[in-house]
C-alpha cells in the first residue's frame, strides 16, 4: 500500500509554488509520493490561453523530473467530457485499490468543497489535505465541512507563502518578461522553445487579456 498525494489543476503552466505545496504535503502528511495532475476539461471554468492538454502534460513531467517523490498522473486526460474529482478518484481508487489517496487543495478551494458534485464520495475515497497557514481560518473551514465526514477525512498542512501563480507568469511571457526561477528551467526552455502565451500577431496582451 502506497500513501499516494494528489494535486490537481490545470499547470497552465506549474510553477515552483505547486512544487512547494507538492513538497509540503508530502513531508508534513508522510506521503510516500505526490503526482500532479492535469485537468482535461475543469467543469467550471474554461482554461485561458491553453496550449492544449498534452503541452500542460508534458511541462508537469518536466518540471517533477528527477525527483523521485513527485510524478504526474494522466487519469484526467485519458477520458473525455467533464472532470469531476468523484470520478477520478474513483479511477485511481479502481486502478490501486490498496492505495491510500489524498487530494490535495488550498483553502479557499477547500471552502467550496461542500458544492462540488459528489463531496461525500469524494472524502469516503481521499483524505482532503487543505494548504492552510491561518489557524482560525482553518478551524472555520474545519466547521464548515464537518457535516461532510466522520472527522477524520480532512486535515492541514502549512505552506510557505509564495506570490507566484500561473495568471501571472502567462502574463509575463505575453510581456516578454523573464519567468525563470519562477518555473523549473526545463519549463521555461519549453514554453520558449514553442512560444507559447506569447500575444497573438497585432494584439497587445492586455487585449489579449480582455478577450481571451
Amino acid at each position: 500500500m502506497a500513501r499516494v498525494g494528489i494535486l490537481g489543476g490545470t499547470f497552465n503552466p506549474p510553477h515552483v509554488g505547486h512544487l512547494v505545496c507538492a513538497q509540503e504535503a508530502r513531508d508534513q502528511l508522510a506521503l510516500d509520493r505526490v503526482v500532479l495532475m492535469p485537468a482535461g476539461t475543469p467543469p467550471h471554468k474554461e482554461i485561458a490561453d491553453d496550449p492544449g492538454a498534452e503541452a500542460r502534460l508534458d511541462l508537469c513531467r518536466l518540471a517533477v523530473a528527477g525527483d523521485p517523490v513527485l510524478g504526474v498522473c494522466a487519469v484526467e486526460l485519458e477520458r473525455a467530457g467533464p472532470s469531476y474529482t468523484a470520478d477520478t478518484l474513483r479511477v485511481l481508487h479502481d486502478r490501486e485499490p490498496g492505495d491510500e489517496l489524498t487530494f490535495i487543495v488550498g483553502g479557499d478551494m477547500a471552502e467550496s468543497l461542500p458544492t462540488w458534485h459528489e463531496p461525500r464520495e469524494i472524502l469516503r475515497l481521499a483524505r482532503l489535505a487543505v494548504a492552510e497557514r491561518d489557524e482560525v481560518r482553518a478551524g472555520d473551514l474545519g466547521a464548515r465541512l464537518r457535516p461532510l465526514h466522520d472527522g477524520t477525512r480532512i486535515v492541514f498542512f502549512d505552506m510557505p507563502r509564495l506570490d507566484v501563480s500561473s495568471t501571472d507568469l502567462r502574463r509575463r511571457v505575453a510581456e516578454g518578461r523573464p519567468i525563470r526561477h519562477l518555473v523549473p528551467d526545463a519549463v521555461a526552455d519549453e514554453i520558449a522553445a514553442h512560444g507559447w502565451y506569447r500575444p497573438t500577431a497585432g494584439v497587445s496582451p492586455t487585449e489579449q487579456e480582455h478577450h481571451g
